[in-house]
């Protein structure tokens, strides 16, 4: 069973397709330009299906609440 997250920054859903280490080791392997913005690293990692990205509406604040809140 697959398990659902929100990136910290932007607090965009997504789902793993591959091992946290496969993620990492990709991130690590992209070049630093790459690297710069987290909307970038989530698209890389999505054209190379190592997650799927949902376009739901559904977000996350900094501290992980689903929908944000207000000090966020």
């Amino acid at each position: 069973m697959k398990k659902d997250f929100f990136a910290r920054h932007g607090g965009v859903h997504f789902t793993p397709n591959v091992t946290a280490k496969e993620i990492n080791r990709f991130v690590d392997n992209l070049p630093e330009e790459k690297r710069e913005s987290m909307f970038e690293v989530l698209q890389e990692l999505s054209n190379a299906g190592l997650i799927t990205l949902y376009n739901d509406g559904v977000f996350a604040d900094g501290e992980g609440k689903i929908g944000g809140s207000n000090e966020c």
